[in-house]
């Protein structure tokens, strides 16, 4: 199961981002700003559309995590004398694969604008990159769609899986410092992106996979208060977000590394003294023989946090019942899912189907889990099975069936949940699913199920981003180049003004609501409906109603 699941985890980090940096022709003048820690010299470039804009990269906003800072909270960044160059990216943080790898002084952002008068009062989207909170890089993302609708984009890198998860329950390690990282970015948009043309007060989150969940958890957290003002979430939530195990998790990384103690300073002693790329790709090697089948490959993840003296915590409360009971940092959400997320999956799980046949109780979510006896746990998968194949096993052949499965048991329902629960808390809740299917889908056409209908898991991205995966059809065919403006217009406008449609798109995407649970239809034709999925979601609230927990309202 680990040889798949890692198969499945580089395959969705590589396709994101490989190959996103390209070379570009650029002028010789190199416009300077003066950021509040002194100044940096960015590079002026040209978009694909031919306009021309500013690049500052490698920005550092938080002093370098290493040595006795490994694993805490970040601490605010030093001032430097002289100009910074900031014309190439900053150290992606530490991971290793076939491809990249990062390191340890990492963290840094890079800001693209359009212009750079300091009351131009430009909106600003803050962009959280995906990887299962184990891999990725800000650099990976360039501004060219974005860009054609004057708004500022701002990436960041932040720490990564053990090195930016780590949970001992301790107050020198609470847990998590990725989190805290970004926390540390966003306070330094407060602090400078005036000087860049940017408006402090008009501050978007956007993330895909665990960047949205990451951008959720900022709802969540106190220390994320008043640093953001709207959130768009593609293709995750809140529920990744670790309650328990996570200190047993990192005793398990200590003796598959060497050290094995019961000791928590021990233990944080051996981490400080090895390599930082020793603490890298742990995730696989700490699964407990029940993850090995059950949820996503993400597990160095934002955790609840104990509370400490004199340590603030990002997260310390259950985030369901903070949402439960309506204590969230309230702003406009824009939040959705792609209609084939598990196409990515089938593969993979059809070549353990012998296990998942034989216990299709692993199908149940560990939310779920935790609430329920094992007799009601063996019914449930059993109920799962039955309601997508009926009363036979599933077969390498049923890969439209897969791809449902992973895409509701993973996406959509928690998506749909959030969605329903967050818009009694506000009016300015807007769903949803993208269905767009063309020859920008770089992930759907690589995996080569053209067969098999749906958007996989990622494919917006190549909507939103330019890059080498997407730059013949984009240049090519002026109907993508038209469907590309008409998605990042609604994704800008959203931004902007709260509205996704504010600026014309028609038809006009309409909030959810409980009664309703209007969505939005995201292909090369946009239209609306209500209760995207709704059988299939219908199934899995009855289960998450029986387990006792918050569900979908009843329309």
């Amino acid at each position: 199961m680990c040889r798949f699941k890692c198969k499945l985890f580089v395959t969705i980090f590589l396709l994101q981002i490989i190959g996103i940096l390209s070379s570009r022709n650029c002028q010789h003048e190199d416009p300077i700003v003066r950021t509040k820690e002194g100044k940096v010299r960015g590079v002026i470039d040209k978009l694909v559309d031919g306009s021309t804009y500013y690049r500052f990269r490698g920005i550092p906003y938080a002093v370098p995590p290493v040595g006795d800072l490994r694993f805490k909270a970040p601490l605010p960044p030093q001032s430097w004398r002289g100009v910074r160059d900031a014309s190439n990216f900053g150290n992606i943080c530490s991971q290793f694969n076939q491809t990249y790898q990062g390191d340890e002084d990492c963290l840094f952002l890079n800001v693209y604008t359009k212009t750079l008068r300091r009351n131009a009062k430009t909106p600003v989207m803050v962009w959280i990159h995906g990887g299962s909170f184990s891999q990725g890089s800000g650099n990976f993302f360039l501004p060219d769609f974005l860009l054609q609708h004057n708004v500022i984009l701002v990436t960041l890198n932040y720490r990564l899986e053990v090195l930016g998860y780590l949970t001992l329950d301790t107050p020198e390690v609470p847990g998590n410092a990725g989190m805290k990282d970004q926390v540390a970015a966003l306070r330094w948009v407060q602090n400078n992106i005036e000087k860049f043309g940017g408006d402090p007060n008009s501050v978007t989150l956007f993330g895909e996979s665990s960047g949205a969940a990451a951008a959720v958890y900022h709802m969540f957290s106190p220390m994320s208060n008043g640093l953001f003002h709207k959130v768009i979430a593609q293709s995750g939530s809140y529920d990744l977000a670790r309650r328990e195990g996570e200190k047993e998790r990192a005793f398990r990384a200590g003796k598959v590394l060497g050290k094995d103690t019961d000791d928590p300073q021990e233990l944080l002693d051996f981490f400080r003294s090895l390599e930082a790329s020793k603490l890298t790709n742990l995730t696989f090697a700490t699964l407990t023989d029940d993850e090995r089948f059950r949820g996503l490959p993400a597990k160095f993840v934002a955790n609840i946090e104990k509370k400490f003296a004199n340590v603030q915590p990002f997260m310390d409360e259950d985030p369901t019942k903070m949402l439960v009971e309506g204590s969230i940092n309230k702003v406009p959400l824009m939040i959705g899912y792609n209609s084939g997320e598990g196409l990515i999956m089938t593969q993979f799980h059809a070549a353990l189907l012998d296990t998942y046949n034989n216990q299709p109780s692993y199908y149940v979510s560990k939310e779920i889990v935790d609430k329920i006896s094992e007799e009601q746990l063996t019914d449930f998968g059993n109920r799962i099975k039955r309601f997508y194949v009926g009363d036979r096993d599933i077969t390498k052949d049923d890969l439209a069936t897969i791809r449902d499965m992973q895409t509701d048991i993973h996406f959509s329902y928690t998506t749909h949940r959030f969605a329903d629960l967050y818009s009694k808390l506000s009016s300015q809740t807007y769903m949803y699913r993208f269905d767009a299917v063309t020859e920008l889908n770089a992930i759907k056409n690589t995996l080569n199920m053209p067969n098999v209908g749906g958007v996989s898991h990622a494919d917006e991205l190549f909507y939103l981003f330019y890059n080498y995966l997407n730059e013949k059809p984009y240049k090519e065919q002026k109907r993508l180049r038209d469907l590309v403006f008409k998605v990042t217009k609604l994704w800008t406008d959203f931004a902007k003004t709260s509205n996704p449609t504010s600026g014309g798109v028609e038809p006009v995407w309409k909030p959810y609501t409980v009664s309703g649970k209007e969505f939005y239809i995201i292909d090369e034709q946009f239209s609306h409906g209500k209760y995207a999925d709704k059988e299939r979601m219908e199934f899995w609230n009855k289960l998450y109603e029986e387990a006792g927990l918050p569900h979908i309202s009843k329309s």
